[in-house]
């Protein structure tokens, strides 16, 4: 496997959904949050690995993920807003790999494989996870989920390709 971690801001949603799966997957992961490791669901559990960044404030957090990240990975339903939107201009002002999602636009089988190929060409050590969190989009844990254990889970022998059933 290409990826040696998986770092988030560890917020329900998109970026819960890429620690559960590492979690899972036993990949190494962690990444930064706000001071007080304050989610929407209340304080991030431990077994994330997650470090405090000295900010309350998530942009500063969301930069700290981008630039210890070799590429980010960003996941929605329609284009990115809110701090999925500043997760992408900050990986563009970083010159970082960056890869936006819209869940909207494709099978999930598709997406894992375009997401297949992308990592193989960047070949990320470290990869960000970012998108939307769950009160915003209730969908997109599952989503994620789904996608990441499938594109990480079977991830394609040299040559082959991402199955789909």
């Amino acid at each position: 496997m290409l990826i040696r971690k998986i770092v988030s801001g560890g917020q329900t949603g998109a970026d819960r959904a890429a620690l559960d799966v590492a979690l899972e997957l036993r990949i190494p992961h962690g990444g930064w949050v706000p001071r007080g490791r304050w989610a929407e669901d209340g304080p991030l559990p431990g077994r994330y690995e997650c470090q405090e960044i000295d900010s309350p404030q998530p942009a500063v957090r969301t930069a700290a993920n981008v630039r210890d990240a070799d590429a980010t990975l960003i996941f929605a339903h329609g284009p990115p807003s809110g701090g999925t939107a500043l997760t992408l201009d900050v990986a563009q002002q970083l010159q970082k790999p960056v890869l936006c999602i819209d869940l909207l636009t494709a099978a999930e089988c598709a997406v894992a494989r375009r997401i297949a190929a992308w990592l193989a060409e960047h070949r990320p050590p470290v990869l960000n996870v970012a998108g939307p969190r769950a009160s915003n989009d209730p969908l997109i844990y599952d989503a994620v989920s789904r996608i990441l254990r499938r594109v990480l889970g079977e991830w394609p022998a040299a040559g082959s390709e991402i199955g789909c059933r």
